[in-house]
Order: structure tokens, then C-alpha cells, then sequence
């Protein structure tokens, strides 16, 4: 049985493509540093003339995510725009204006609220979970009391990553995503807005057009990232082509870094449907 999966850069497949949605961490950095060859490939694609969105599950607004990407050295000529999972959560939250949440998750992502009148209160008087991310230090499988109680309560749970785990540096980290599998698992309510489901890709087209001026009509879109589950997912959702970066969080279960098991590729991302069009180890033209 032979492979149709093939190592290749972006140079080998852009030119069927106008729009890219890219991932950010684990393809466009990995945490703590950015990775220069995958900033000079999307470069490479916006000097085409195409459109470079960059589209996370980070659970803060886009505006926050992009001045971090531009203090880290990201420059701004490789995208056209950003959208972020907390961006697209704040419209589910928005609907619970005047009510009670219980919420879940670091101070850090406190800009998600910003501008949205919800009071912030215990269990007893929520009306919703809304989860940034895991509370420092605790595992998913730490919640599964918790996880028991919310069901019986009958609470939704909006999860603002749906990404499970996160690359920072050389570790990978539980994200929120996580957490909503254990809550599903155990029947209850998750919602989510982030990839790979359909909200975020919409705004992400939008942004397309507003930079580029690409007729949502006339978008053929590539999907690069790291995430079997979000994002050869979402790509097949949306019907876009997907090239995957093998060197994340995928890495340990593909063979060798810089070269990695084309079958164990094929294997991982069969089961999304995705159109795959090519793999790399890391981002590059």
C-alpha cells in the first residue's frame, strides 16, 4: 500500500490557492519564538497577490493576539488580518447580556469580556460555564467530580479553545478543548465558535475580502496547520485544501522530526476528510 501524502513546501501548491487560512501556534511560532522560514513563506504568498489570515483558537480578541504576534517579531506584511476563537466566542457570550456566568480560566484572558455586560458569579446562580482555558496546573481528568455537578445542573458549557492541547516551547499544554470533551463525554452541553467549526472561517472570509478585495464567491482557500482535530477538520468542513505541519503536536506519535512516517500521516488524517495537498515538518516555501 503506497501513500499519496508528499513532503512538500508552500512554493509547490500555492499557485491553485488566493486565500490562506493559517494556524498560529505550532505554524507560525511555537510559543516562545517564531519560526523565520514560515514568515518567508507567507510573505512569499502575499507577493502573489493573496490573502494571509491568520485564524486561531486563542481565547482572547484578535486585537490582543496580533499586538503580541507583532511584539514577538512577526512582521506585518505576512498577514492581512487575524481571527481568534475568543473573537468569535465574545457573539456567544454577548448572549447571556444581563445574566450570571460562572467562569472558568486565567485572569489572563480577561479581555475576552471586555465591552459585555455578564456578572461573573457561583454555580448556584449560573447560567452558563464559559471556559477560557484550564485553571493553572490542573489536568481534565481533575474536573470529572466538577464535571458531574455541571451536568447535573444542566449547564452549557461555551468553550472558548476548542484546540486540546497547545505547543509552548518544547511542551505541550491542556487547553479548554480538552475539558469540553470531558464534559461532553459525560452528556452534557459544550458550545464552541472556534475551529474547526463554521463561525470562524466566516469571519476569517470576510477579512479576506475587506483586505483583498476576494469575492467570497471567488475564494480558493488553503488551510495550513498542526491539529488533525481542528484543523484538517475545519478544512474539510469548509472544502479547502490543507497542508499539514507535522513538527507540533502531532510530532511524537510520526516517527522522526524532520522526516516523519508518511503512512502514520495518512493514518492520522484520513478520518477528517481533509483535501490534503501536502505535508511539512515545519512551515516553509
Amino acid at each position: 500500500m503506497t501513500t499519496s501524502i508528499r513532503r512538500r513546501g508552500l512554493d509547490a501548491v500555492h499557485t491553485d490557492f488566493n486565500v490562506i487560512f493559517c494556524d498560529v501556534w505550532g505554524v507560525l511560532h511555537n510559543g516562545e519564538r517564531v519560526h523565520p522560514k514560515a514568515v518567508v513563506a507567507l510573505q512569499n504568498f502575499r507577493k502573489t497577490g493573496g490573502a494571509v489570515i491568520l485564524v486561531t483558537n486563542a481565547p482572547r480578541p484578535s486585537a490582543e493576539i496580533e499586538s503580541e504576534l507583532l511584539a514577538m517579531g512577526v512582521p506585518q506584511d505576512a498577514f492581512d488580518g487575524l481571527v481568534s476563537s475568543g473573537e468569535v466566542t465574545r457573539d456567544l457570550i454577548a448572549d447571556y447580556h444581563g445574566k450570571t456566568i460562572y467562569r472558568l480560566g486565567p485572569q489572563s484572558d480577561d479581555g475576552l469580556f471586555d465591552g459585555i455586560e455578564v456578572h461573573f458569579g457561583s454555580l448556584d446562580e449560573a447560567e452558563a460555564i464559559i471556559c477560557s482555558d484550564l485553571e493553572y496546573g490542573r489536568t481534565p481528568h481533575d474536573y470529572d467530580q466538577e464535571v458531574l455537578d455541571w451536568k447535573a445542573r444542566g449547564l452549557p458549557f461555551i468553550c472558548a479553545n476548542p484546540d486540546k492541547f497547545v505547543e509552548i516551547g518544547d511542551q505541550l499544554i491542556y487547553c479548554g478543548g480538552a475539558l469540553a470533551d470531558v464534559y461532553q463525554e459525560a452528556g452534557g452541553e459544550v458550545i464552541m465558535a472556534g475551529k474547526p467549526f463554521i463561525p470562524i472561517y466566516e469571519k476569517a472570509s470576510q477579512l479576506a475580502l475587506a483586505s483583498r478585495n476576494i469575492a467570497l464567491k471567488d475564494q480558493k482557500v488553503l488551510a495550513i496547520g498542526d491539529s488533525a482535530r481542528t484543523d484538517a477538520t475545519g478544512a474539510a468542513l469548509i472544502g479547502a485544501g490543507f497542508l499539514f505541519v507535522s513538527g507540533s503536536i502531532h510530532a511524537q506519535d510520526l516517527g522522526d522530526l524532520y522526516a516523519p512516517d508518511e503512512m502514520q500521516i495518512q493514518k492520522l488524517l484520513a478520518p477528517t476528510g481533509a483535501k490534503v495537498v501536502g505535508y511539512c515538518p515545519f512551515l516553509e516555501w
